[in-house]
């Protein structure tokens, strides 16, 4: 059986991520979509939050399974017997950031690899952030996030705004 982990924080999913899970379970017979925090960000959204985000709209996808790990990607993988690990590529911020990743899984787990994966045109510069100050000014989320989870997104991004 093909594996594959798709990681990110999803706080909160965009497009962007919807379109690369979509293409990767399409790659394997079982993908973990993995909610990995990312140590330099606080996420806004609860790990509980994160995953129905995820579940709302992949309801349709058979093949993965939606976790949350606080451990490394690729010790994740390594436990869980993949050998691959998909990343989304955006721009030359993202290579350089996902190259020194690389090295560094390669470095505690050779028999993982890393398969990069580029969004679609209209997703190449949607990030979670630019959707955080989008909904703090009162802008249309909807090309960038799914509607599923339009009033969970702009709910929790707004009442911390007011904070």
């Amino acid at each position: 059986m093909k594996k594959a982990v798709y990681p990110g924080t999803f706080d909160p999913l965009t497009f962007g991520h919807l379109d690369i899970i979509k293409r990767a379970a399409k790659m394997v017979d079982e993908l973990h979509v993995v909610i990995a925090d990312n140590y330099k960000k606080t996420p806004t959204f609860s790990i509980e939050e994160r995953i129905l985000m995820i579940k709302r709209v992949t309801t349709d996808i058979e093949n993965i399974v939606i976790v949350y790990s606080n451990d490394l990607v690729v010790r994740y993988a390594k436990d869980h017997g993949i050998k691959l690990i998909v990343r989304g590529l955006r721009n030359i911020q993202d290579y350089e950031n996902e190259y020194a990743l690389y090295q560094f899984n390669r470095n505690i787990n050779r028999t993982v690899e890393t398969c990069i994966l580029f969004p679609s045109s209209r997703n190449h510069f949607v990030s979670s952030s630019a959707i955080k100050e989008l909904i703090v000014h009162h802008a249309d989320i909807s090309p960038y996030v799914p509607r599923e989870n339009i009033d969970l997104v702009q709910n929790k991004i707004r009442s911390k705004s007011d904070e």
